[in-house]
């Protein structure tokens, strides 16, 4: 018995058809690909209007000799070639040897800046991870000082640095006596403490807030397991933590030394414009090599040999760090 197959007729279609559905598909596939870069180009055109264009000028104005004569217009300036990169790197001559004095002490503070952050915002996220009354309202309480505005936190320290009736010669002094007499904060060679202060109770609220975060990708069961194991705190968070956490700790030192080292209104508002030797951040020794001096050829000449300073240091940083998880995944 044979059975017949009915199929339904083809049919015709115009020779242009598919041709025309062939150009209206790359259209659309070609919208939705370009979609995501015209969303970026307003942010991109002010990334450039703000970060990208003020750098090229000050690049510029590195190779020009201009002074306060020259600045309501200073693109007649004559040129100065490198002229101002060598007064600058010159150490034997005034110039030289200040900004060596003031990177040197920039190093110093970031170093201990950073690892202090880094240290008290572990210890504290750490610390914070099981769950008790009050987590909450102290973990609220912790991100104060990164809430507060720099300026205003910033003058409040410089109350309680103040010799005569400030808060932290009080306790130190007067209650603790720990001190023979009141102590001068914001001057001499003390300022670089005062300084310090400032900048780990600012800066350690962001390192809890990154490394609390990072925690949360920590399975409990490796804990708990480390726990039945016989492994104790200190155990748990060397075999277990830190390493976990590496990667989070990359960033997060990177950008708190980013941070440190380019850190103007800390500094500026403590001390103003001339800060003392012991505190002279190299972005205040650049305003004032700038703005004070009016040698904004020579201030624009320091700020681009910090800036390719700071590209070194992160290319390196980054090219360590990927090798070193490079070899730990391996």
């Amino acid at each position: 018995m044979t059975t017949t197959a009915f199929k339904e007729p083809v049919r015709a279609q115009a020779p242009g058809a598919a041709a025309a559905r062939r150009p209206r598909r790359r259209t659309g596939r070609f919208r939705r690909a370009s979609l995501p870069y015209l969303l970026l180009l307003p942010a991109l055109l002010l990334e450039l209007l703000v970060h990208l264009v003020p750098m090229a000028i000050g690049i510029v104005m590195s190779f020009k000799e201009l002074t306060q004569f020259y600045i309501r217009d200073w693109g007649t300036a004559p040129w100065s070639g490198l002229a101002n990169y060598k007064v600058s790197v010159d150490f034997d001559a005034p110039v030289g040897k200040a900004l060596l004095h003031s990177f040197l002490v920039t190093v110093g503070f970031t170093l201990l800046s950073v690892g202090l952050c880094w240290l008290i915002g572990t210890a504290a996220a750490v610390f914070m991870q099981d769950a008790f009354r009050g987590r909450g309202l102290l973990r609220a309480l912790f991100l104060v000082p990164y809430a507060l505005p720099v300026y205003a936190a910033t003058i409040t320290w410089v109350f309680m640095f103040q010799h005569d009736n400030g808060l932290v010669n009080h306790v130190l002094h007067d209650q603790l006596h720990l001190t023979d007499k009141p102590s001068f904060w914001l001057i001499g060679d003390n300022s670089f403490y005062a300084l310090l202060t400032v900048s780990v109770w600012k800066g350690w609220p962001f390192a809890f807030l990154i490394v609390t975060a990072g925690l949360q990708n920590i399975p409990r069961e490796l804990y708990e397991a480390a726990a039945l194991d016989g492994a104790g705190m200190w155990q748990q968070v060397r075999r277990i933590t830190l390493p976990s956490l590496r990667p989070v700790n990359q960033v997060l030192v990177l950008v708190l030394f980013l941070w440190t080292f380019n850190d103007f209104n800390t500094p500026y508002v403590l001390f103003g414009k001339s800060a003392p030797q012991a505190a002279d951040l190299i972005s205040v020794h650049i305003y004032q090599a700038s703005f004070v001096t009016w040698n904004f050829g020579t201030g624009s000449a320091m700020s681009v040999l910090l800036l390719l300073f700071l590209l070194v240091v992160t290319g390196l940083y980054l090219m360590f760090t990927s090798r070193g998880r490079r070899t730990a995944d391996g």
